[in-house]
Parts: C-alpha cells; sequence; structure tokens
C-alpha cells in the first residue's frame, strides 16, 4: 500500500503560514505522542526559520508513559522546548505558564525601549487531526473552532483570543506533498490523519494486528479472546468471529472489522499504544 495525500487546501495553508509568520512571536507545534516524528511535518522548518517554537505531545493518554518520558528526553537534547499534552482533560495550565515564560524576555525589551508590553502572539501548527481545535476550545473554554475525529475539519485562518495577554493565530492541518518514508505514511494513516476514504482499510486493519502482535504481545487476546499464536489474517478472522463482524453466510465481514480495530486504537480503547519510540544512546536513562 503506497500512501499519498495532499489535496489542494494543504498548499493553501502552506502558503498561510508562509505569509504569516512574522506576524507572530512563537509557535506552538502540535505532535501525535504515539508517533512523535511521523506526525512531525519536515515542511515547518523551512517555513518557520529560527521562530521559537514549543513542541507539544499530544494526545500523551494514549501512549505509553515510559515512551512520552523518553520522547521529552529525546526533544530536550534536541534544544526544544517541549511538553506533554492531553487537549481535552484541560490540562493546558503548564502550556500557558511556558508560553508566558518564553515571552517574558520580549515584554522586557518592549519595556526597555519604553513601549507597551503587548499581547503574545502565537501561531499553532500541526498535521492533520493531531488535536488543535480541540485544544484551542480548551484554552477558550468555548467551541471556537470546529473539531472532528477526522482529517481536514479546520479550514481558513482564525485568530483566536486566549486571554488577555495571549493571542492565537490557528491554521488548518497539513500534510508534505510526498510521503518519503511509507512507515511513517503507515503510522499517519493509523492516526487518522490520512483520509480513510483514499486507504484501503483492511490492510491498514492488517497492518495494526501485525504491530500489536509484535510490540505489544497478549493485546489482542485480552481485549477480543483470540489467539494470537497464528497468521495475520487467521487473527483478523478470529476478531470478526468474535464481535459478530459478519456478512450473510457467515463470512467475514472485513470493512467492518477494520473500522473496529482502527476506531478502537485511535480512541484509546485497546490501550496506550506507542508507534515510535526513540533512538539514542543513553535512552534509557530517560525513565
Amino acid at each position: 500500500m503506497n500512501i499519498q495525500w495532499y489535496p489542494g487546501h494543504m498548499k493553501k495553508t502552506r502558503d498561510l503560514i508562509s505569509t504569516h509568520i512574522k506576524l507572530v512571536d512563537f509557535v506552538v507545534e502540535l505532535l501525535d505522542a504515539r508517533a512523535p516524528l511521523a506526525s512531525r511535518n519536515p515542511l515547518f522548518d523551512d517555513l518557520l526559520g529560527d521562530k521559537k517554537r514549543l513542541l507539544l505531545l499530544n494526545k500523551a493518554d494514549l501512549a505509553e508513559e515510559r515512551v512520552n518520558q523518553q520522547w521529552i528526553h529525546y526533544f530536550e537534547k534536541e534544544g526544544h522546548d517541549v511538553l506533554l499534552m492531553n487537549a481535552k482533560d484541560g490540562s493546558t495550565a503548564k502550556m500557558l505558564d511556558k508560553l508566558q515564560q518564553m515571552g517574558e524576555p520580549l515584554q522586557q525589551k518592549l519595556i526597555e525601549q519604553g513601549r507597551k508590553a503587548r499581547s503574545l502572539r502565537i501561531m499553532i501548527l500541526g498535521v492533520p487531526n493531531v488535536g488543535k481545535s480541540s485544544l484551542i476550545n480548551r484554552l477558550v473554554g468555548r467551541s471556537s473552532a470546529k473539531t472532528g475525529d477526522r482529517p481536514g475539519v479546520t479550514r481558513g485562518k482564525q485568530w483566536v483570543r486566549l486571554r488577555g495577554d495571549l493571542e492565537l493565530f490557528d491554521t488548518p492541518g497539513i500534510l508534505w506533498p510526498k510521503f518519503d518514508d511509507q512507515e511513517q505514511a503507515l503510522y499517519l494513516a493509523l492516526l487518522g490523519s490520512i483520509r480513510d476514504e483514499i486507504l484501503d482499510l483492511g490492510d491498514l486493519a492488517y497492518r495494526l494486528i501485525g504491530i500489536l502482535k509484535e510490540h505489544y504481545p497478549g493485546l489482542l487476546q485480552k481485549r477480543y479472546g483470540v489467539e494470537e499464536e497464528g497468521e495475520i489474517i487467521e487473527i483478523m478472522d478470529a476478531i470478526a468471529l468474535s464481535r459478530g463482524a459478519l456478512l450473510p453466510g457467515k463470512r467475514i465481514d472485513y470493512d467492518r472489522v477494520s473500522r473496529l480495530l482502527l476506531d478502537e486504537f485511535r480512541g484509546g480503547i485497546l490501550g496506550r499504544i506507542s508507534l515510535e519510540q526513540p533512538e539514542y544512546e543513553g535512552v534509557e536513562e530517560a525513565l
């Protein structure tokens, strides 16, 4: 399965970022904690230049806590400001405090120049379905941004006032034109950052079973009561039988069982799962 998806509005979003980046003081870049490298858009390095960034590992409650801490250590070693985030449970105070801390030198410089301190202007970026709109709604306490569990919900641009001293420039989720690394493309597809309508969901669920069988042995048996010793297609058939995902004549309904597996993974029902783990010298010391 070769995965590629770059609709026209993403090119417009790229131009939007390039045009407005000079108006903001900082960038908040959301990554999915389950696959931080796959969900990190390589375009941003060129678009943002030396603009200071805060990395948020969002949906951290869906990833392994041990691996979350390793990723924090990994990005800090690279010189980044980074925080764990779960945009749905209100864990935003640390983010706001961190942004204020990052803005203190700027405000002090304005005062030294005899100018009034002003609201800090922030741009929020990320790939589709990484949780930007949920974060914004949590920050402002109302539904100022459209949300949905599918990529491409947020369109256009909007300024959102978080409070008197913080203003946020929201942008739609954006991918990059060509996925050279198909493993990362697979992770993005599993996370829901690529439209399901253009994917082979049966193949995607098949790949998910393979990942879980290798890295999380026993999980499928615990959730679905199936044996994990057989071939992947046999495990998939057994899950379908255990959940009644059948067509007339007791034939396997692969569309239904595939959707079931993907929805339960994405929603955290299968447990805390990390698709990527950092590899660097001293990684174990981050525990």
